[in-house]
């Protein structure tokens, strides 16, 4: 077994403005390959952050047994800069260059440090990850994907005994995330990666889960973590069902005692009024029923309490179910129906397609090609959720797409997409990325005209897996024609795709 490589003791830290992310975290992380999911908020980058040493935690204490690198979920990137600077290797390799042209002098050896072959050896590592390019390319030249994957590399050439990834597949096509996956196989020391790419998690050893403050962890892939979820809430439900039979049945009870004590009332104050026995018997007997009563009272009483304690905590154990379940009957489009048609390519109502293909391949183009010759009215959801006026509240947001809805038929609409209260009259820049995404797919489906042709460009990108299975429940109850471009092969399998497009490269 791996020894520990991260241990966090009572970890806290807030946002300064008063948003408390983390509050007395225990975590331990062993070595080899661990993923770490949770909703989003649930603090997973920051966690990651902290780790990595470019947060300070506002208490508490991070134990890391090694060197610490990161890739953050989104890569800043000096254009100008070459692969080499990327890699982190320039400096050797001028060094090496120098010594090789006579200048052997201690300062150039060095930087040297004896590694010799780091060309040959950075060189190996990007093409094991695909990414033939010369070292001196600049990365301005590089596509957000190659941009990702050089990032990696640099992790790969000079590896750390501890690596964090952060979203890693985001911008990645299919057969990158492939290599991918190939390198996290036989990833070097420590690697904790957040993803929300299921495949992607089928390659690690253990599953952290954050949730509701505290980690929990969980041995093997994505799949047994799931597995063992749904065996452990399924036995919370039953406890659930268990506690709520004995709430009830304590109930009865304590309504059956009522109405025995209330007959047994009743029989001694006859009893006193025809005076059978002696006054001081029978005020005795008065006081020794009350006693006994209020006794018999707070038995039943004991017993319904620890039936409620039991109900509450049965309660906290079954995850809440949040899902979207909403039905668009406006969205409808008779079979065979053409939506668009473009040359080589049609889509006909309500079919499901997905679009795959590399990165630069055109699958965006195509997208914006179908909307512009869309028969139908048409709901884009582009790659970045920009679809929203961050000043406004959400509920202006949803109602500019539909601006005939009365706000209380909006209101009502929204809760079905998990927006209640005053989440509502929020402004859009306060939203989280999971309460964003739902509010951008709310203004999507919601519509007026209602879009009966759906177009989504990378709706997984960033999404937690929460948020994935809450598009996939919003998706079922959508009745019009879709064309999803994705490189998640789950979500298409999830969303019951009718047929797949390919778009290669011209």
């Amino acid at each position: 077994m791996p020894s520990t490589a991260v241990v966090c003791r009572d970890l806290s830290f807030s946002w300064p403005d008063g948003t408390v992310v983390l509050d007395g975290l225990d975590l331990a992380l062993d070595g080899g390959r661990t993923g770490l999911v949770g909703a989003n908020g649930s603090g997973k980058s920051t966690l990651l952050r902290l780790i990595a040493g470019e947060l300070t935690p506002a208490g508490g204490e991070i134990s890391v047994a090694g060197g610490v690198g990161y890739l953050p979920q989104t890569v800043t990137l000096d254009t100008g800069a070459s692969v080499a600077d990327l890699l982190g290797i320039s400096e050797r390799l001028a060094a090496i260059a120098a010594v090789e042209a006579g200048d052997a002098s201690a300062e150039n050896l060095a930087v040297v440090d004896d590694d010799w072959l780091v060309e040959e050896r950075a060189r190996a590592v990007l093409d094991r990850l695909g990414l033939p390019v010369g070292l001196d390319r600049s990365v301005g030249t590089l596509s957000g994907g190659e941009a990702v994957l050089a990032a990696l590399a640099g992790l790969l050439v000079d590896p750390p005994e501890i690596t964090l990834l952060d979203e890693p597949t985001n911008n990645l096509d299919e057969p990158a995330r492939e290599r991918l996956h190939a390198a996290v196989d036989n990833w070097p020391g420590t690697l904790v990666v957040v993803s929300h790419d299921r495949e992607l998690l089928e390659h690690v050893d253990r599953i952290v889960e954050l949730r509701a403050g505290a980690a929990r962890t969980f041995t093997g892939t994505f799949r047994d973590y799931t597995a063992a979820l749904e065996a452990e809430q399924e036995a919370a439900r039953r406890m659930l069902r268990v506690a709520e039979a004995d709430l009830a049945r304590e109930k009865r009870q304590r309504a059956a005692a009522e109405i025995a004590l209330a007959r047994r009332k009743r029989y001694a104050d006859k009893a006193f009024a025809n005076k059978r026995m002696p006054k001081v018997v029978m005020n005795l007997r008065r006081a020794e029923a009350q006693v006994s009563a209020g006794k018999y009272r707070n038995l039943h009483d004991a017993r319904l309490d620890e039936a409620r304690a039991a109900l509450a905590e049965a309660e906290a154990a079954v995850r809440d179910d949040d899902r979207i379940r909403i039905d668009l009957p406006a969205t409808a489009v008779p079979a065979g129906r053409i939506v668009a048609d473009l040359a080589g390519f049609t889509v006909r109502g309500p079919e499901r397609i997905g679009v795959v293909g590399r990165n630069g391949a055109g699958k965006t183009t195509l997208l914006r090609a179908i909307h512009a010759a869309a028969a139908v009215p048409v709901g884009y959801l582009p790659q970045r959720l920009d679809v929203l006026d961050d000043d406004r509240s959400v509920l202006d947001n949803v109602r500019a797409a539909a601006p005939t809805a009365t706000p209380q038929h909006v209101r009502a609409q929204l809760a079905r997409f998990l927006v209640r209260g005053a989440d509502v009259d929020r402004p859009a820049g306060t939203l989280s990325g999971g309460e964003r995404f739902r509010v951008c797919l709310a203004r999507l489906l919601l519509a007026d005209p209602a879009p009966q042709l759906l177009l989504l460009d990378e709706p997984t990108n960033n999404l937690d897996l929460d948020s994935v299975a809450q598009l996939v429940a919003a998706l079922s109850g959508y009745r019009g024609a879709l064309v999803v471009a994705t490189h998640d092969r789950h979500l298409l399998a999830d969303i019951g795709v009718d047929r797949v497009h390919r778009v290669e490269r011209p």
